[in-house]
């Protein structure tokens, strides 16, 4: 969940009334969001960065509020504010408005061929006559980078570009160009670079080396300019400094690049929503006309109402309550999900606003009226189906195994599931393709490669970072491993195993053979070849030869145990001998 930062007193200043630190918990809880944390600037720097570095910082009290990550209207002080004021019915839900200017002045967008390559869709809109203050302007800037981090994917589905009209000349181009081709003055720099030196020139940033990846292997940059050639920004990296924003800017240029057109109209209309409120006509946007590489234009923002019917019968029985038409509909009202009865009150007509793009099907409405209602008055019943939980049967196996196994002197072990292909091919002396191997396709990490078809390369790879632990070490770990099965729908199946390693100075063969017969000793497992287990010599890559055995049991076999082979000791990085052994432990359910 995104977590949102407020001043304390800013946010109590718009509200219009102050509340202790209970109260504000107790609201944020009743409209569905949870108050994390109370701290300041100079806290929060201490405790990341130590006392004596949060000097000279702001002693200002925070809130940080976690906010569900779809309320992308609630991401900032401005939508917080009108939600919980709405939700109080202190206000109602202000109406959004797209104002067209005279055909002469209306901005225009024009998106050029070369873009479809690399990011081909663009919005744009225009906030007239807005007035920034220093915490507006944090606050506009804030939105922006939580939209990039939340909804636009760390700009990879969209970037926002935000610049002062005032400076700038329309019609504006969308194009994309070779890297040497294109040359300005990025944001707060104080000269031009071409964009492979502003490539270069971002690898170390903390904040912009981030987004690096996703353009600099194109052989076109996308860039925007206005009439005189003056570049506005270099999606998705960074804006030009001649249209930075400062306190003064009273016409603001909004534009939205993107690979996803339907993402890039979302945070296009949150991001003038929330701020439109500070224009000299309040929630009013200025129109801006984007026409395509095809000749089609479109108006943007969009801003569009949509009206969804519902009925309060199945509303009532959804959240469990028993509510007048009307009174669902003043629910809905509260949560600006604007509402009115209609019919002979069989429908609720609910009009959903451009703010709340989270609102996709009836459950999400039928969610903002519990919430609304209030959880925690909702009346406690006891289902209609009576149902007893039971543990899972491999699981309470599982769980007493561990007891005994801790019980008989070994250490439990918890490994990552997956593994390199290494690990479990090349170091155990097989291949790969012999293992049944369920491969990740993308994997991030050579030590994250395939899912583990084997406990035994997970203990090892334990003892062998703690080398220096006093002899003997005993490990084991009953946990599942992953082989392909065509017989299952998604193509692989789990397996439990347990698997337990003995490594001292003598390899200690009679140890792990006394645990298998402790084993088989708790499941009630004779040692027997009719009816029980038994154990057999074989021979495997991973054992010494003539000191490994295959384990029966009920006929069927369920594992090995042995002497592990020297050149899989020296693989792992152990210079002890060491002896281990591994079953399945499914057959015995």
């Amino acid at each position: 969940m995104p977590t949102v930062s407020v001043k304390r007193d800013l946010l109590f200043q718009a509200l219009g009334r102050s509340y202790t630190d209970e109260e504000f918990d107790e609201l944020c809880f009743e409209f569905g969001l949870e108050l994390d944390e109370i701290t300041s600037e100079k806290e929060i720097i201490n405790k990341e960065q130590g006392d004596g570095k949060a000097d000279g910082a702001s002693e200002i009290i925070l809130y940080k509020i976690d906010v569900p990550a779809n309320r992308y209207d609630l991401l900032c002080l401005e939508g917080l504010v009108r939600g919980l004021q709405v939700f109080k019915e202190r206000i109602k839900a202000p109406r959004y408005k797209r104002i067209m200017p005279p055909i002469s002045e209306v901005q225009r967008l024009s998106i050029m061929e070369e873009t479809t390559q690399v990011r081909p869709y663009a919005v744009a809109a225009v906030l007239r006559n807005v007035t920034l203050n220093k915490d507006r302007y944090e606050s506009f800037i804030d939105l922006q980078e939580k939209l990039h981090q939340n909804i636009c994917r760390k700009r990879s589905l969209v970037a926002i570009g935000t610049h002062d009209l005032d400076t700038v000349s329309g019609p504006f181009i969308y194009t994309a160009k070779p890297p040497s081709e294109i040359k300005f003055k990025p944001l707060n720099q104080d000269k031009e670079y071409s964009a492979s030196e502003i490539m270069d020139l971002y690898r170390m940033d903390s904040h912009l080396k981030h987004y690096l990846h996703i353009t600099e292997n194109e052989p076109l940059y996308p860039v925007i300019y206005d009439s005189n050639g003056i570049v506005l920004s270099m999606p998705p990296i960074i804006n030009g400094d001649h249209t930075k924003i400062n306190l003064n800017t009273r016409n603001v240029f909004i534009e939205c690049t993107a690979t996803d057109l339907t993402k890039a109209k979302t945070v296009l209309d949150i991001l003038v929503t929330m701020f439109s409120e500070y224009c000299q006509k309040p929630f009013t946007v200025e129109a801006t006309e984007v026409t395509y590489p095809n000749g089609k234009s479109y108006i943007f923002p969009e801003l569009a109402y949509r009206r969804e019917k519902i009925k309060p019968d199945i509303m009532n029985k959804k959240i469990g309550i028993n509510e007048t038409p009307a009174s669902l509909a003043k629910l809905l009202t509260r949560m600006c999900l604007k509402s009115h009865v209609i019919g002979n009150g069989n429908n609720i007509e609910v009009e959903i606003p451009p703010t709340r793009s989270d609102i996709i099907h009836a459950c999400d409405i039928i969610e903002d009226a519990a919430i609304a209602y209030g959880y925690n008055n909702i009346q406690m019943t006891i289902p209609k189906t009576y149902t007893i939980a039971n543990q899972f049967p491999l699981n309470k196996l599982t769980e007493l195994l561990r007891q005994d196994l801790a019980a008989a002197g070994f250490t439990e072990a918890l490994t990552f599931a997956l593994c390199s292909q290494e690990d479990i091919a090349s170091k155990l002396g097989t291949d790969i393709s012999a293992t049944k191997a369920v491969h990740i396709a993308n994997p991030k990490t050579a030590e994250f490669q395939v899912a583990r078809t084997t406990l035994l390369p997970g203990l090892l790879k334990t003892i062998a970072a703690n080398r220096k632990m006093p002899l003997p070490l005993k490990l084991f770990e009953i946990s599942d491993v992953v082989v392909k099965d065509s017989a299952k729908d998604v193509g692989a199946r789990n397996h439990r195993h347990l698997c337990a390693v003995y490594l001292n100075k003598t390899p200690g063969f009679e140890v792990i053979h006394g645990l298998l017969d402790r084993v088989m000793q708790l499941l009630d497992v004779p040692p027997s070849k009719d009816n029980g287990y038994y154990i057999k010599a074989t021979e495997d890559s991973a054992f010494f030869p003539g000191r490994c055995a295959e384990i029966f049991a009920k006929g069927h076999s369920i594992g090995n145990l042995g002497v592990l082979h020297p050149d899989v000791i020296t693989k792992f990085e152990l210079s002890m001998p060491c002896s281990a052994l591994e079953i399945t432990i499914e057959p015995f359910l």
